[in-house]
């Protein structure tokens, strides 16, 4: 047997340099790149790997470890999950730092590797700078953060663990139903030890894509309720997108004339103007999928975990029976679903039926749609103190069709799931699994490394912007092309109505209802331009709509401020989201709010 001998940190790169994925130009590697911002706990282990693979695994540095990580999950949820990036730290708070953008990874089903350093596995020189101490465990350190958020979590203590360890998180990162983030905790000692390792265990390997067909079983269950189906509806999530379903999907609803609605992860993957397209569904949706949710008496979900915003806190399906086909039975079984595990592109490839809904259904449904893209027209069109809405009217009216917009957190998300009219498949990206302020432009740089051929739009608040925009810099020294759009609204608007709407009183949410001395007047345009971007500020609708056309011909990094309105949420659409509001209060507004809620959950109990 040929043998090498390396340190674990260059065996480790050198793996990762010849895993392989199929795409459609043929083998390419599964992994991008790595995502580094080193300290004493990986830059002398696997910072010195990593540059010997620069060529081979590049390596891109970051201004925050959260940002970073960030930008490796929006990579990979554009890429639909067929590549991804690593992201190392040192240990301490660049390797907590992660953990949050681990947990975004992890709700939203999506493969990063995270490579934080640990603690000296020997003991020599315990307690090592930035060690966290469990005084009755010797064994936990701060990277103990990751296990609940990480499919697969290892910590490596030895060298030679690697030949076992990496295959393993290869296959975790790489499994359509256990996909998710994998976390390999490299104490920072053994990173330089060495190890002769098989010269095998550097040869390419090709992970292939499994499509996992459905029981017989299962697939003869749902026939039975399609074919006894007067009100079917399907629902796309984002497993169409992760799957490639797309052109399955279009084909099964047009086959058998049934209407689709789309969660958040599952929009954009078939255009807004698709015949059966009845849009968002849900506390964000619209008018007409969200009629056809309460009418239904089958609802096909299709790749979707069901979350709350969904369902309407599970109570927009009362009347339906659900069928839901998942690559996880986690997800399959939930709200005591007929499960059918497999791909989404599979099994709705096996589903032979000459089954058509009723012909009312669908008229009606498409005529609902009508009237609540006419709604939509009207709220988006410029008038007045510029809204939210009209900020998304602007942008489709300037993006071209191969746009992708991003956003994260906020009001936006609501605003968008409704609105936005994606032309192209993959242009709308949201993260609203898990909702992290701060993913936004950070997955913005994510996404257009992962599509550069497409001009990338980043929608945010002031407050996510606040939170973390240090990458912007990371995108002007990358060069890649994105345009931000910052909607300032004077602080938390999007809580601070729904404050509002549980008879709270203004408090801590915008700007001037927080302690303060002195309202801070933030230079947006100012900051952006200081960290490298091109930066204006509109103060009307059309002065946005020329700054971004300007944008697009100018290239490179831009941003745009624009003022919106800050009290007034959309009205339109939507459904019952469940917000506990308090049961005891010295507030009037407070226990009407109470009062409405209790009247909602006895309609949920009787829904007669």
């Amino acid at each position: 047997m040929t043998l090498i001998r390396l340190t674990m940190a260059q065996a480790l790169t050198r793996w990762m340099a010849v895993q392989m994925v199929d795409s459609e130009d043929g083998p390419v590697p599964f992994f991008a790149g790595v995502w580094a911002i080193f300290g004493h706990g990986n830059v002398a282990g696997l910072g010195e790997a990593l540059y010997a693979v620069r060529d081979r695994l590049p390596t891109y540095r970051a201004h925050n470890e959260q940002g970073m990580a960030h930008a490796a999950i929006a990579y990979a949820k554009q890429r639909a999950r067929r590549r991804a990036f690593a992201c190392t730290t040192s240990i301490g708070p660049g390797a907590t730092n992660m953990v949050t953008a681990a947990a975004v990874a992890h709700v939203n089903r999506l493969p990063v590797l995270f490579l934080p350093g640990d603690v000296y596995a020997s003991r020599r020189p315990d307690p090592v700078l930035q060690q966290i101490e469990a005084f009755g465990d010797a064994t936990v350190s701060a990277n103990d953060c990751f296990r609940p958020v990480s499919r697969y979590f290892d910590r490596i203590t030895r060298p030679e663990q690697i030949l076992k360890a990496l295959p393993a998180a290869m296959a975790v990162l790489t499994d359509p139903a256990q996909c998710g983030p994998v976390t390999l905790a490299l104490c920072q000692d053994v990173q330089a030890e060495a190890f002769d390792y098989p010269a095998k265990f550097f040869e390419p390997r090709l992970w292939p894509l499994r499509r996992a067909p459905a029981d017989a079983y299962d697939l003869a269950a749902l026939h039975q309720a399609l074919t006894e189906a007067k009100r079917p509806l399907v629902i796309a999530g984002g497993g169409v997108r992760y799957s490639q379903a797309e052109s399955a999907l279009s084909a099964f609803c047009l086959s058998h004339r049934i209407p689709f609605c789309e969660t958040q992860a599952g929009k954009g993957a078939l255009p807004h103007d698709h015949a059966l397209n009845l849009g968002a569904i849900g506390v964000t949706g619209t008018d007409a999928a969200n009629q056809a949710a309460r009418e239904a008496d089958l609802i096909i979900a299709i790749g979707t975990r069901l979350q709350d915003f969904t369902t309407g806190s599970a109570a927009l399906f009362s009347q339906a029976r659900i069928a839901s086909i998942n690559t996880a039975s986690f997800d399959a079984h939930k709200f005591d679903a007929l499960p059918v595990i497999g791909d989404a592109k599979s099994v709705l490839s096996q589903i032979t039926s000459d089954y058509q809904a009723p012909p009312d259904w669908t008229e009606r449904l498409s005529a609902a749609r009508t009237v609540w893209e006419a709604r939509a027209d009207a709220v988006m069109a410029a008038q007045g103190t510029p809204t939210e809405a009209q900020v998304l009217g602007a942008l489709m009216r300037c993006a071209p069709e191969n746009a992708v917009v991003v956003a994260a957190a906020g009001g936006l998300p609501g605003d968008m799931h409704k609105l936005w009219r994606t032309r192209q498949s993959g242009g709308y990206h949201m993260e609203y699994g898990y909702s992290c302020m701060g993913y936004e432009i950070a997955g913005g740089l994510g996404v257009a490394m992962a599509a550069p051929e497409r001009e990338v739009y980043v929608l945010v608040g002031d407050g996510s912007y606040m939170m973390m925009n240090s990458e912007l810099a990371t995108a002007v020294m990358m060069g890649v092309r994105l345009t931000v759009i910052l909607i300032d609204n004077r602080g938390f608007g999007c809580i601070h109505r729904l404050q509002k709407a549980t008879g709270g009183a203004p408090f801590n949410n915008r700007l001037e209802d927080s302690h303060h001395e002195t309202l801070p007047d933030i230079d947006f345009v100012g900051h952006a331009r200081a960290m490298g971007a091109h930066a204006v500020h509109a103060a009307s609708i059309d002065a946005l709509e020329s700054a971004i056309e300007a944008a697009r011909t100018r290239g490179g990094v831009n941003l745009i401020l624009i003022e919106t309105e800050a009290t007034q949420g959309l009205g339109e659409g939507g459904a019952w989201w469940d917000v506990a509001v308090p049961e005891v209060s010295d507030s009037a507004a407070v226990r009407a709010a109470r009062n409405a809620y209790d009247q909602k959950l006895k309609t949920l109990r009787d829904p007669s």
